[in-house]
């Protein structure tokens, strides 16, 4: 049986996601489905592993710098205040985490919760192509950037 992270993952890797930003050293970073925050992504592993505690300790650190380095480009791009990361594999048991950009815009009682509580997510706005293409392609050029300069080093 698949789920829907193993299902995605999947299509990324036959190049038929929609929602790939990127191809990430340990996995596929991916615009979320809704918008319930602008510049709202995930980043699921591959290879699809159950949890982080799957991965070698080598896996581990990649992972979680990939998780970190995307955070610092989404406060680049979006002026965003602060990353939330959220890594549960509950409800979809593959490894992935939730990176939701967090603006002093919100109320002060939504900036306290995270945001799959303080949002309706079923009537956020949904992934557009013609919207969120030049958002994606933002992110590409300034991950593809930090790439230079990490080599640089």
């Amino acid at each position: 049986m698949t789920n829907m992270i193993e299902a995605r993952v999947e299509a990324a890797r036959r190049g038929e996601n929609p929602y790939v930003i990127s191809k990430m050293p340990s996995g596929w970073l991916m615009i979320g489905d809704v918008q319930p925050l602008a510049g709202y992504c995930l980043l699921l592993a591959d290879p699809v592993v159950e949890s982080v505690n799957a991965l070698s300790e080598s896996m581990r650190a990649r992972y979680w710098l990939d998780v970190t380095r995307i955070g610092d480009v989404l406060l680049e791009i979006t002026g965003a205040w602060r990353i939330n990361y959220e890594t549960w594999c509950n409800q979809e048991p593959s490894l992935h985490t939730h990176i939701t950009p967090r603006y002093l815009s919100e109320t002060e009682a939504d900036r306290r919760r995270p945001a799959c509580v303080a949002y309706d997510w079923s009537t956020a706005r949904r992934f557009d192509p013609a919207l969120d293409g030049p958002f994606m392609a933002r992110m590409r050029a300034a991950l593809d950037e930090q790439d230079g300069l990490s080599r640089r080093r």
